[in-house]
């Protein structure tokens, strides 16, 4: 008798609790069964916690298969996230880029500049040594007929006048005078014995000389000078055959 109510009785909790389990069900599938008691509220409230604990939702944690992306808010936050990022690694990219074209353009025209500053220094430079070789020229010019009348001078001192207190003082007026403008570049042009250079040589005579060979200048009228290598004036020559 004892066994029997015993069955009867778990048979009678089987079915309760398997009439539970339906309920639960119905209740997490669209809450249709759900009465409004304490109990139902109660029970729903767990049911919906421990889907939460389970895992995600279909519609909150679905994730796309090709995408990988979450079909959520969570999944749209993260695509925001992302595509944030993105757009901020492209913007920087862009100013990056500006700033290097920048620095590139730049550093162009800095490279241009300094090699027109050198080209201006260079022909500044060059100018002024012209225009310093043409001032040098012009004064010598007016110097040069002063030394030839002291030439011209010496040589008309007679010979037993040459060594008269006079006359050596004109001499030595005139060696210094010629060391000056040696020690500033200018020297005389060497033309007798030499041949005829239209460079150096400006021909006003000609003649016939058989000790010497064609083309050659036999006599000088005008000495000529050279400022380095700028012809200040040309000797006045005689060339001969």
């Amino acid at each position: 008798m004892d066994k029997t109510v015993e069955v009867v009785k778990a048979a009678m909790e089987k079915e309760e609790k398997e009439k539970q389990e339906a309920s639960r069900a119905e209740k997490i599938d669209g809450h249709e069964a759900c009465d409004g008691s304490k109990e139902c509220k109660t029970e729903c409230r767990d049911e919906k916690a421990a889907g939460q604990d389970a895992g995600p939702t279909e519609t909150e944690g679905k994730k796309d298969t090709d995408t990988g992306s979450c079909d959520g808010p969570a999944g749209e936050e993260q695509a925001a996230a992302k595509t944030g990022k993105f757009t901020l690694k492209s913007s920087k990219s862009k100013e990056l880029a500006a700033k290097e074209k920048e620095i590139m353009e730049l550093k162009d025209k800095l490279l241009r500049s300094m090699a027109e500053f050198d080209n201006y220094r260079k022909r500044t430079e060059k100018e002024k040594a012209q225009m310093f070789d043409l001032g040098v020229k012009s004064t010598i010019e007016k110097i040069l007929p002063i030394i030839d009348n002291f030439e011209r001078g010496l040589d008309s001192i007679k010979e037993e006048e040459k060594d008269s207190p006079l006359a050596q003082g004109y001499n030595m007026i005139y060696k210094q005078l010629m060391t000056v403008l040696e020690e500033i570049g200018v020297t005389p042009i060497d033309a007798v014995g030499k041949e005829f250079n239209p460079d150096f040589h400006n021909a006003v005579a000609h003649g016939e000389d058989e000790n010497l060979g064609e083309n050659i200048v036999a006599e000088e009228y005008q000495k000529g000078y050279m400022y380095h290598d700028m012809v200040i004036r040309h000797s006045m020559v005689k060339v001969v055959n």
